[in-house]
């Protein structure tokens, strides 16, 4: 398949941003907030199959020394092509003299190790909403 690489946040459907979070069991807020969290990031990454958005992620970073890597997610009709890989690539080529930190869906630490992502010992979390992050499997 063709898909087209963006790095800008013209033109995109930001409640279809919501929508493909809340569909692959991320977290979700409304349209409004993603476009706040998106246009304030270090770097952005969308990737279009035609004008269908298919996958997307960010990066918030001092452009130095550190950044986290966040909402990264590929749309169900997409997955298995290689898209979530290829936005990774992207957003560590911008980033790439840096530390990075993410934290991973629970299941899908095995997708990021292959990317060298290791696992932390002394990793820490505040969530809002720490009860349901826990009932998740993101703390202990």
């Amino acid at each position: 398949m063709n898909f087209e690489v963006r790095f800008d946040c013209e033109g995109v459907d930001w409640q279809n941003v919501s929508d493909i979070l809340k569909s692959v069991g991320m977290a979700h807020h409304g349209a409004e907030k993603h476009e706040a969290a998106f246009r304030g990031s270090y770097t952005t990454v969308f990737i279009y199959q035609g004008k269908q958005l298919a996958g997307f992620g960010r990066a918030i970073s001092d452009g130095v020394y550190q950044a986290g890597v966040y909402d990264v997610a590929v749309a169900t009709d997409f997955q298995g092509q290689g898209l979530g890989r290829l936005i990774m690539e992207k957003i560590l080529s911008k980033i790439s003299n840096c530390n990075i930190i993410l934290y991973a869906s629970p299941g899908k630490e095995g997708f990021y190790e292959k990317l060298q992502f290791r696992k932390m010992k002394t990793g820490m979390a505040r969530f809002m909403n720490s009860e349901a992050m826990q009932a998740k499997g993101f703390t202990e």
